[in-house]
């Protein structure tokens, strides 16, 4: 029998390379077909190598959480941290939003599981880039001089929108895939015409409109209804 030279036997294997392997197999066909055999085969391994570096399935779901986040932080660290006519605060902000925004669509099969999966565990037990992330946030509104009560309300409210949008924005799942009449395609037209009618207009337009501009221009309303920072502390443009 001829052993696999995988990446365990060339000793290559290792959680972020595992974590990558699994994303792009999310990404490709979805999160049905994650299993931890099918990422060992996907890896040239075999299964229990894997248990080295994740010990399971849920593990595993919990993983591309990680790996979401670890992109989000990585996109922050490399592109440009200051606007030239905004409060520091309210552009980083923009900035955070726009890098989440760029990995929802890079990896929309993954998005509802950072909605959903770090809520079954306390918030010392999530991924240590999504707490990275969190820090940073609290860190840019403490540092423009918000108090406790407010940075907190204004951190809830900019988590809330930004998954929100994405969440209600993302694809609509087709109905038929070959068929060119957006109603027919979402199988809309199984929705009586009468009983429905804004329903079946304006569902086959969330597909056309410019999602990213609109979750920006939606962020800027409900900040601007947020008291203001009695200062805009110093952000030196890094990122968690």
């Amino acid at each position: 029998m001829v052993e696999r030279d995988g990446p365990e036997k060339r000793g290559r294997l290792s959680r972020p390379l595992v974590l990558a392997a699994a994303v792009a197999l999310v990404d490709r066909e979805g999160l049905a077909a994650l299993t931890m055999r099918r990422l060992a085969a996907e890896l040239g391994v075999e299964s229990m190598a894997l248990y080295r570096y994740t010990p399971g399935k849920e593990a595993l779901l919990d993983g591309l959480t990680e790996a979401y986040f670890t992109e989000i932080n990585a996109r922050l660290r490399t592109s440009p941290g200051r606007g030239p006519d905004e409060p520091q605060w309210r552009m980083e902000l923009r900035r955070i939003a726009q890098a989440f925004a760029a990995v929802a669509h890079a990896h929309p099969e993954i998005l509802p599981l950072v909605a959903t999966r770090p809520l079954a565990v306390p918030v010392s037990r999530r991924p240590a880039p999504a707490l990275d992330l969190t820090e940073h946030i609290l860190s840019v509104l403490g540092r423009a001089g918000f108090d406790d009560a407010t940075a907190l309300t204004v951190y809830r409210t900019f988590v809330a929108w930004n998954l929100g949008c994405l969440l209600v924005d993302k694809r609509q799942v087709v109905d038929n895939p070959e068929e060119p009449d957006p109603v027919l395609r979402l199988g809309l037209h199984r929705l009586p015409a009468a009983d429905y009618p804004r329903l079946r207009a304006l569902v086959p337009r969330f597909a056309d409109f410019d999602d990213r501009a609109e979750m920006l221009a939606g962020l800027d309303s409900l900040l601007d209804g947020m008291p203001e920072p009695p200062l805009d502390g110093f952000y030196d443009g890094g990122g968690s």
